[in-house]
């Protein structure tokens, strides 16, 4: 099992540093660039369509070396994380509203759903499908929302898809092993071009698809040394990054009275740590270090009592309120304009 693993992971790196420099060249003799804006970070048109690297060297080293035990999982999750990939790649050349993103979304997750890839947590099966869609459509949109500097959403993608490759090894679990490393190895060979300064970005071709992959294996992880009302903690601790900088876009854009999902914005955890007087590879490596210390908290968690477990997760839990309290507090650029256009407004 750790030799396909090996293989599945040194093959998608392989793809994914060949494939990345073929993609650039394409995105820029179609034009499918991120030019520079008011609320962007680069000054220069930077490529997009990274994704679609990331996309062709996960499948390929998947169908490749993965075996085909549970074809019908397997299929079900590469469909659903197909059509992801898709619609970022729909979105990045054409552009699409919110709406029919989130239409897309549910209806990938729903792919699951139908082929038994769900939450298996609570008693009444039609709760379990509830919170498959509406974990599966966060955490995609998660990722989606963390992809706002080079080398973050594919550098905390891949930090969290190395503890779900070791906890699957530890578990023998091949479908999520084989996922997790495709997607380590696909990552890792297109931060190569992505780390700061960056010459491609992955665009949400890569952001929905990495996403939906990361919330797939979390639902598909299984501890059966330990109770579930311990262990659903795992997936969430391990993509504990993506969901704090998700919530605290939106209660910041809520307080300020903005649509936090139609609203872009330098409000992300990455940006107010740049605000801090941090530079932004080192705002990104901080965000890695953090994926990394709720990852090793995760590897704890698999083993703990029930008492244990919680005592542990409301420790993270009043932690991650703290750091969203302290955060929120912090200025960035063009934190004021909308109070500011209020003010005026009902002034005028």
């Amino acid at each position: 099992m750790t030799t396909t693993f090996l293989l599945i992971f040194a093959s998608a790196l392989v793809l994914a540093v060949g494939g990345t420099p073929v993609v650039r060249y394409v995105a820029l003799r179609l034009g499918v660039v991120d030019r520079p804006s008011a609320r962007k970070i680069h000054l220069n048109p930077i490529p997009l369509l990274g994704g679609v690297a990331i996309y062709g060297a996960f499948i390929a080293a998947v169908l490749i070396f993965g075996n085909r035990f549970r074809l019908h999982e397997l299929v079900s999750i590469l469909v659903g994380a197909s059509l992801m990939s898709f619609l970022g790649l729909w979105d990045d050349r054409r552009s699409l509203s919110p709406f029919l993103k989130l239409i897309g979304q549910f209806a990938a997750a729903s792919i699951l759903v139908l082929t038994g890839v769900r939450v298996g947590l609570f008693r009444w099966e039609p709760v379990n499908i509830v919170v498959t869609l509406g974990w599966m459509v966060v955490i995609t949109n998660a990722l989606n929302l963390l992809d706002n500097m080079d080398g973050l959403s594919g550098g905390v993608g891949a930090t969290a898809a190395i503890f779900f490759l070791l906890l699957a090894a530890m578990n023998r679990q091949y479908l999520v092993g084989a996922l997790s490393a495709a997607l380590v190895g696909a990552c890792l060979g297109f931060l190569v071009y992505n780390f700061n300064p960056a010459t491609i970005f992955m665009g949400d071709a890569g952001s929905l698809f990495l996403g939906f992959i990361l919330a797939a294996v979390g639902i598909k992880l299984r501890f059966p040394d330990n109770l579930q009302i311990v262990t659903w903690m795992v997936p969430v601790l391990i993509l504990g990054l993506p969901l704090f900088d998700t919530a605290l876009v939106i209660l910041s854009r809520l307080r300020r009275g903005l649509n936090p999902l139609t609203t872009p914005g330098r409000d992300h955890v990455s940006h107010r740590l740049v605000a801090m007087g941090y530079t932004r590879r080192e705002a990104v490596l901080m965000c890695y270090l953090i994926c990394a210390g709720l990852g090793v908290i995760a590897l704890f968690i698999t083993q703990a009592s029930i008492l244990e477990g919680y005592v542990v997760g409301g420790a993270v839990a009043l932690t991650a309120l703290w750091g969203l309290w302290r955060l929120e507090k912090v200025d960035f650029p063009g934190k004021e304009q909308r109070g500011t256009f209020l003010a005026r407004k009902k002034a005028g």
